[in-house]
């Protein structure tokens, strides 16, 4: 067996609601292609719906949101629920922005991967999706 990846971890990268501040998304998406995987990003004002059917049609490994909006215990639920609608239990759901650490807790505990407060190194970032990503989907690589 190989160590090498039959193909890159596909990231889905997402703003949702009004939340119309992205450089944070744009940078984590630049830094995630950097490190080698395939990245989507839809662009700002996504609803939850958009972003599950999105992930569905372009089969990612993980959805990535960034929320600086305070909705993170309204958005991230419903893209959950959506996510297990679509049969998408096997897909990370990851984030970060604005999100208090309790609150963060409490997004875990509901199934939401790891949550990441501005100023997080990226490299952690794409180390968390790719180890989480090898870890849950294995077939795939």
């Amino acid at each position: 067996m190989t160590d090498k990846m039959q193909r890159p971890v596909r990231v889905l990268v997402a703003k949702v609601g009004l939340d119309g501040h992205d450089r944070g998304a744009k940078v984590i998406a630049t830094a995630l292609r950097d490190a080698g995987m395939e990245v989507i990003y839809t662009g700002l004002r996504q609803t939850p719906e958009m972003v599950v059917n999105t992930a569905l049609q372009e089969d990612v490994d993980a959805i990535g949101i960034s929320i600086l909006s305070g909705a993170h215990n309204t958005v991230f639920p419903k893209v959950l629920q959506l996510m297990k609608e679509k049969g998408l239990e096997n897909v990370l759901l990851t984030g970060g922005g604005i999100i208090p650490e309790e609150d963060m807790q409490k997004l875990n505990e509901m199934g939401v991967g790891q949550l990441f407060a501005p100023g997080a190194p990226t490299s952690e970032i794409a180390d968390y999706i790719t180890n989480w990503t090898h870890e849950h989907r294995k077939e795939l690589f």
